[in-house]
Order: structure tokens, then C-alpha cells, then sequence
């Protein structure tokens, strides 16, 4: 299946706008208030946002991060783990040296706990003593019925670990660089879930970003190929976030296409009619997560495919 009903989450308790992340993630801005106030109000949101994925029949597994590990970005757990039906989880280096220590076994004993049966784990992680990273389904964007696996390359996303990575789980790689501009420069976009979304039956991608015409076609042909209707964003709805979504599956297993505030109003009616053909649209207000995390609704939801006990 490409989507699931059951996610993890991470409720923050340190989160603030983290320095070293900052340096190539051109989506973080300061606020000019205290950490204590940034990390209450990332809490609130987080917890709404979670009532609204309740209320909508998705599952979701709520861990509360650890305050003594100091995790400013924990809230984005899909960076660091990614949960297979096969039963294998998978473990991703981190570019960040401070977002190392998100990595928690204890989650899988949670996982086990509620009836997820974990048969190997894949580690990634020694590639961070050479500088190779590859930061889960931040990086990684997998049609996992077709089997193709589409990544932005940047410094968070090396090719040969992706390559490696495909090997692996046995996918088709679809290789690219996605740009934006910053200070009048066309620079790495550091995740390729936050310029792409793959559904079902469509993708949601800012071709704009792109900038190679050879590239664009090959990303174009794979998802033609696949019968993927293509939908595209501009990089100012990009900026919004409207590439930071994730299709999941609902009560009676209604297919859900959930995004921020900030993403749904950014989108044109066409866009929205397109999308809501096959999925009822769910959006939280996420702004201080999205400001200070560089991150948005998709980042804070790991999925969990692994097969039931």
C-alpha cells in the first residue's frame, strides 16, 4: 500500500530554531520571543494538530520527546526513522549533530508494544563518519506501488546512500536537484518532501525548483508513466508549504490529504478542487513549527507500515 492509517509523533519539549540545521535550511526564521514561549506554543499546536488527526479516525502514536537530550527538531521524527511493511525499520544518518540524538530504541519497544511486529533493523548511521547523509522520507519520497523512489539531492542527501538505499528495498531511483532562491542564488532545497508529495494517485511537486530541463522531464516521464496526475505548486506556495503534505488513510478508510494552515491557503481553488476529487483536505495552523522548524505537516508524521502481531 502506499499510504497508512497509524503514524508516530513526537510531542516537542525543547523545540526552538536549531542553529545547526539553520545553515542549509532557508525555510527556518527567528521569532522574536523566548525559547520558553517558542516551545509552548510549538506544544499547543502540536497537540491541536493531533485532535485534528484524531477526530478524522487516523492513529497516531504519541511519544513525548526527552528533555534532557536537548532535540530542538525531535517533532520531525520521519528524518531519522522510516517503518516498512516488511517488518523493517530503517535508520537514517543525520546531518545535524544535535538531531543524533533523536535516535530512540525505546520507540520501537513502544511500537511492539502496540501489537507492531519489528523483524530487522537496517542501519544507516556509520555513513555520518565519512559526512554521507540521507535524512529518511525527508530525503527519500517512495511510490512503494511502483517501487521508484524520487530524491532531491542536497547536502542532507547524498546519491550514493540513496543508490544504496534503493538496492536495498529493491526501488527504481529517480535522482534530481531541486533549487529555491536565496539571497538572489539558486541554492539546494535541503528535503525533497518539502517540494513533493506523493499520493495515490497523484503527485503534488514544484517543477519550478527543478531547474535542469533533462531532470524536470525524467521526474515528468516517471510519474506520467505510473498514471500520476501531476499537480503542480509554484516555489511562493512551496514557501508556504504546500509541498509538506501527506496523504494517510481515515476512518472507513476515507483517504485524507493532510497539510498545514499555512498550505491550504495558499493553494488556488483548481488545486484544492484536484486534490479533494479523491481526499477530504485536512489542515492545522502550524506557524510557529513551520517558522522556527523549517518543517511542516508532513515532517512531524512518521508512518507506520509495519505488519500487526
Amino acid at each position: 500500500m502506499q499510504i497508512t492509517n497509524t503514524i508516530l509523533m513526537i510531542r516537542p519539549v525543547n523545540f526552538r530554531m536549531n542553529e545547526q540545521t539553520a545553515v542549509n535550511n532557508y525555510f527556518q526564521e527567528e521569532l522574536k520571543i523566548n525559547n520558553t514561549q517558542i516551545n509552548a506554543r510549538a506544544q499547543k499546536e502540536f497537540d491541536d494538530f493531533v485532535k485534528v488527526l484524531q477526530g478524522h479516525g487516523v492513529k497516531v502514536i504519541v511519544v513525548d520527546d526527552r528533555k534532557e537530550t536537548d532535540t530542538p527538531d525531535s517533532i520531525f521524527p520521519n528524518n531519522w526513522v522510516s517503518f516498512h511493511n516488511s517488518g523493517t525499520v530503517v535508520v537514517y544518518p543525520m546531518f545535524a549533530e544535535n538531531r543524533r540524538r533523536e535516535r530512540r530504541d525505546d520507540i520501537f519497544d513502544t511500537l511492539e508494544e502496540q501489537g507492531f511486529k519489528i523483524n530487522d533493523v537496517i542501519d544507516y548511521t556509520s555513513a555520518e563518519e565519512e559526512g554521507v547523509f540521507l535524512e529518511g522520507t525527508g530525503s527519500i519520497l517512495k511510490d512503494r506501488v511502483n517501487q521508484k523512489a524520487y530524491c532531491a539531492l542536497s547536502e542532507r542527501a547524498h546519491e550514493e546512500l540513496f543508490i544504496e538505499f534503493c538496492e536495498d528495498f529493491d526501488c527504481f531511483p529517480v535522482i534530481f536537484t531541486a533549487n529555491q532562491t536565496v539571497d538572489g542564488k539558486r541554492l539546494p532545497i535541503y528535503h525533497t518532501n518539502v517540494m513533493m508529495a506523493m499520493a495515490e494517485t497523484f503527485a503534488v511537486i514544484c517543477l519550478d525548483a527543478i531547474d535542469d530541463k533533462k531532470e524536470r522531464k525524467t521526474v515528468v516521464d516517471h510519474l506520467k508513466k505510473d498514471d500520476k496526475e501531476i499537480l503542480p505548486i509554484t516555489e511562493e506556495q512551496m514557501h508556504c508549504f504546500a509541498g509538506n503534505m501527506l496523504q494517510v488513510l481515515g476512518k472507513n478508510e476515507k483517504r485524507l490529504m493532510v497539510m498545514s494552515s499555512a498550505a491550504y491557503n495558499s493553494l488556488s481553488d483548481v488545486q484544492i478542487k484536484a486534490i479533494e476529487k479523491n481526499n477530504e483536505i485536512v489542515h492545522s495552523s502550524l506557524e510557529t513549527i513551520e517558522t522556527c522548524g523549517g518543517g511542516s505537516a508532513r515532517c512531524m508524521m512518521a508512518e507506520v507500515f509495519l505488519p500487526n502481531t
